[in-house]
């Protein structure tokens, strides 16, 4: 069964990094395609970035150049690394799997597992 712990979120100042981590549970399984989701209140769940088992990664492209997203298999878990931080990626941060399919798509709605989240606010 995957499941998805997000940890790292936090508060930080615009120009600042921040680095989150998702533990996930019934990695092979999971780890085909995992990715990194955001949603600020009002606003639709978005796509940050996604990997897939062979390493190729996909960015959405407000953050693109700024963000990286990275995996260690020993340790079973999902990296985002986030620099150049702006007020606009506050939001709260979600890590998503999608067994089963070899690619590293952007849309929430293909993905099947998700973390609880964990919230970034940047002033």
């Amino acid at each position: 069964h995957v499941q998805l712990v997000e940890s790292g979120g936090g508060s930080v100042q615009a120009g600042g990094s921040l680095k989150l981590s998702c533990h996930v549970t019934d990695y092979v399984t999971a780890k085909p395609c995992l990715g990194w989701f955001r949603q600020a209140p009002g606003k639709e769940r978005e796509g940050v970035a996604a990997i897939e088992r062979g390493g190729n990664t996909n960015y959405g492209h407000s953050v693109k150049g700024r963000f990286t997203i990275s995996q260690d298999n020993a340790k079973k878990t999902l990296y985002l690394h986030m620099n150049s931080l702006k007020p606009e990626d506050t939001a709260m941060y979600y890590c998503a799997a999608r067994p089963g399919w070899v690619d590293s798509s952007l849309v929430a709605g293909h993905y099947i597992y998700w973390g609880q989240g964990t919230q970034v606010t940047v002033s």
